[in-house]
């Protein structure tokens, strides 16, 4: 349910806008809106790691 909001809210963003960072991971650094969907468009670990935190942050 949270990867098909995150779907949702990512196919509405401006181009522009998803070049930019929206989270920072300690081990893997700053994620992009871009990167984020990479991620979580391929159901990676990192991916789920993702949506968790953008959970957390209520950004989803």
């Amino acid at each position: 349910m949270i990867r098909e909001e995150f779907l949702k809210l990512y196919a509405n963003l401006p181009v522009k806008l998803r070049e930019e960072v929206i989270l920072v991971l300690d081990k893997e650094g700053p994620i992009t809106w871009n990167s984020a969907y990479f991620e979580i468009n391929n159901k990676t670990k990192l991916g789920e790691i993702i949506l968790k935190k953008l959970k957390e942050l209520r950004i989803l």
